[in-house]
C-alpha cells in the first residue's frame, strides 16, 4: 500500500459514487511488509467493529498476491473467529500450503493485538474447459427502475449519511426494514448490486469487492423471516463463516443479481444462502454463510 493509498484508505473522500468506490479500491490496496506478510486499514468513518466483508476481502487480496495472475481463485472458505478493531491495522499472514500442477491452496490468518480475528483458506486454478451448466437467474426488474438504498432507508434512522457506501445496492424485494412493519415474512431477499463507480480492469480485483459486498445483505432472510432488522429492533448479530464459489468471469463494477434465502436458523444462528448472476443471466458466483442471531427480549419481559 501506497502513503497515498494508506491516506485514502482511512480518510474516505466520499459516502458514494466514484469517489468511495476510489476508496474502496485503496482499503484492498494491502501493504507488503514481508514476502508472506501484509498490513491492512480501515476506513475512518467505521462501525464499532470491522465489516466482515472487509476482512474478507482485504485476506483474500493478501492471498491472491502470492499466486500467478494466471491461476484464479475458484473458491474460499473462512471462518470469523474475533471482533476486529477499526482503530488498529490488521496483519495478514499467509501460508503457502500447496502448488500443483493445476491448483494452489492458500490459508490466511488475520491478526489483530497478537490475536487471529479470521482465518481463511483459498484455492487458485489454472483455467481449464469442460462441461458447463448454471441455474437459471429469476426474472427480476430492472435496477435503474427500483429505488436507491439510500432512498429505500430514507425514513428509518438506518444512519444512510453517516459512513461511505461504495456499494450500489438496489432492492427487488421489499427491503426487510419496511417488510418487518407486517410481522414475519419469507425468509429471502433480492437485490440488485455494483461497484458505485468505474473498478480498473483487475479480474482478481473485481472478485475481492464482490466477496466484499456478499457479507452486505446476506442474512436479510433470516431477519426477514422473523420479522426484525438491525438497529430498529433488539437485535445482536455476526458473521460466524463465510464460503464463497467463483464460477464464471464477472465485473464487479456491472450490475449484478445477488439472490439470496435462509433454509434455517437454530441455536442462535441463522444459515442464508446466495447466487450472484450477471446482467446476461449467467451464475458467475454462490455463497453460504452461517452467521449469529440473537433476538433479544424487550427490557422488562417476563423470562
Amino acid at each position: 500500500m501506497t502513503e497515498a493509498a494508506r491516506a485514502a484508505a482511512m480518510s474516505p473522500s466520499g459516502l458514494s459514487g466514484q469517489s468511495a468506490v476510489d476508496d474502496l479500491v485503496a482499503l484492498l490496496d494491502l501493504e507488503r511488509i514481508e514476502e508472506n506478510i501484509f498490513r491492512g486499514v480501515s476506513p475512518a468513518e467505521s462501525p464499532v467493529r470491522v465489516f466482515g466483508g472487509q476482512v474478507a476481502g482485504q485476506a483474500l487480496v493478501a492471498a491472491g498476491r502470492t499466486v500467478p495472475a494466471e491461476r484464479r481463485v475458484h473458491s474460499l472458505h473462512s471462518y470469523f473467529i474475533r471482533p476486529g478493531d477499526p482503530r488498529v491495522p490488521i496483519v495478514y499472514e499467509v501460508d503457502r500450503i500447496r502448488d500443483g500442477r493445476s491448483f494452489t491452496t492458500r490459508r490466511v490468518v488475520a491478526v489483530q493485538h497478537g490475536k487471529a480475528i479470521f482465518a481463511l483458506s483459498a484455492s487458485f486454478q489454472l483455467e481449464e474447459q469442460g462441461v458447463e451448466h448454471g441455474s437459471p437467474m429469476p426474472a427480476v426488474p430492472d435496477p435503474e427502475s427500483l429505488a436507491t438504498w439510500t432512498e429505500s432507508a430514507a425514513g428509518y434512522g438506518l444512519h444512510t449519511s453517516k459512513f461511505p457506501r461504495p456499494i450500489d445496492v438496489r432492492y427487488v424485494t421489499e427491503p426487510p426494514w419496511e417488510s418487518r412493519e407486517d410481522g414475519p415474512g419469507e425468509a429471502a431477499s433480492r437485490v440488485w448490486m455494483k461497484a458505485d463507480g468505474k473498478l480498473p480492469d483487475d479480474p482478481m480485483l473485481h472478485i475481492c469487492i464482490m466477496t466484499y459486498a456478499s457479507d452486505m445483505t446476506l442474512l436479510d432472510g433470516v431477519l426477514a423471516k422473523h420479522g426484525v432488522y438491525w438497529g430498529l429492533d433488539k437485535v445482536v448479530g455476526a458473521s460466524l463463516d463465510h464460503a464463497m464459489w467463483f464460477h464464471r468471469p464477472f465485473r464487479a463494477d456491472e450490475w449484478l443479481l445477488y439472490d439470496t434465502a435462509s433454509p434455517s436458523a437454530s441455536g442462535n444462528r441463522g444459515l442464508a444462502t446466495g447466487q450472484f448472476f450477471s446482467r446476461d443471466g449467467q451464475l458467475v458466483a454462490t455463497v453460504v454463510q452461517e452467521g449469529l442471531i440473537r433476538v433479544l427480549k424487550p427490557s422488562g419481559d417476563d423470562e
